[in-house]
């Protein structure tokens, strides 16, 4: 387990009573031309109050307006993507990984996500409420010799951009990460890899402590011809991935959408039947050690 105690974990600071008001501070373009989607790096200023966080924890977003019931917009929890410093280092801000929701409904009408096309749209000075954080399910362990295992698709991105930023950008007296972080990320299209250039320069200049595996699902083929999804992309690495996770020293975090448990559940499943465990049963045990960390929309 995570040796932190329960009272350095920050929680619910702000509460949907009495949110707090950040400011916008930058809105950018994640995804690279010709991309499906608009997918943003949004940076927020929340200096002037007293709200803090740490890496692998939410933050609550209260959209304006009022839903269809004359109601005030429900809040929505999104992952926050930077680390407990922000990304300026002062401790005065925090960043979200954002994809626009648009789709069109069977009845042919648009539907508009209320609060990702609220937070998409925002531009620099815009006001935005905030509650929280929240979340104690996918912070990252103190031990910085563990070796931290990460799946993610799409935006789902967000906590582990926290997790190798801690890792490998910032320099700490406290905490110097000396294990292994083997990131798979699962993306449709090579122009939809968020953070592209950093993942790729971490991945050059740690080349001991940090690997990284994409699975681009329209682009790439598994060895079945078919699709590359990540499932196909660990399953190349199987018997390695089963070993590392025998270590008592071995976190697995898994963030995305929701579809994604299936086919990685289908994966695992396997690769425990081919070393003779009962992968349920692991992951039962994983979960009772603190070691199985899983956070699906």
């Amino acid at each position: 387990m995570s040796e932190k105690s329960e009272k350095d974990i920050p929680v619910n600071i702000y509460r949907p009573a009495s949110p707090f008001t950040a400011k916008c501070v930058s809105n950018d373009v994640l995804v690279r031309p010709g991309a499906v989607g608009d997918t943003r790096h949004i940076k927020i200023d929340i200096s002037g109050g007293s709200l803090r966080y740490l890496e692998g924890q939410s933050i609550g977003v209260v959209p304006p307006g009022e839903d269809k019931n004359g109601k005030p917009n429900k809040l929505r929890l999104y992952s926050i993507a930077s680390t407990r410093l922000g990304d300026d280092l002062d401790g005065k801000t925090l960043s979200l990984s954002v994809k626009r929701l648009e789709y069109t409904n069977p009845a042919g009408e648009l539907v508009k996500g209320v609060c990702s096309n609220f937070l998409t749209d925002l531009k620099p000075g815009d006001d935005v409420k905030l509650t929280g954080p929240v979340g104690k399910e996918m912070l990252l362990p103190d031990d910085p010799n563990a070796t931290v295992i990460m799946i993610a698709t799409g935006t789902g991105i967000a906590p582990f951009r926290a997790f190798l930023w801690r890792m490998f950008k910032e320099k700490h007296e406290d905490y110097k990460f000396n294990g292994l972080a083997w990131l798979f990320f699962g993306v449709p299209t090579d122009t939809t890899v968020l953070y592209k250039p950093d993942l790729e320069w971490m991945a050059y200049k740690n080349k001991r402590n940090f690997r990284y595996d994409v699975a681009i699902s329209r682009e790439q083929k598994n060895a079945q011809g078919e699709k590359m999804y990540i499932q196909n992309r660990m399953a190349e690495y199987a018997d390695e991935l089963w070993d590392l996770m025998q270590k008592p020293t071995t976190h697995t975090y898994m963030c995305g959408l929701k579809g994604m448990e299936d086919g990685i559940a289908e994966f695992m499943v396997k690769t425990a039947a081919k070393n003779g465990a009962d992968w349920k049963e692991f992951e039962k045990q994983m979960k009772r050690d603190g070691r199985w960390h899983v956070e699906t929309y």
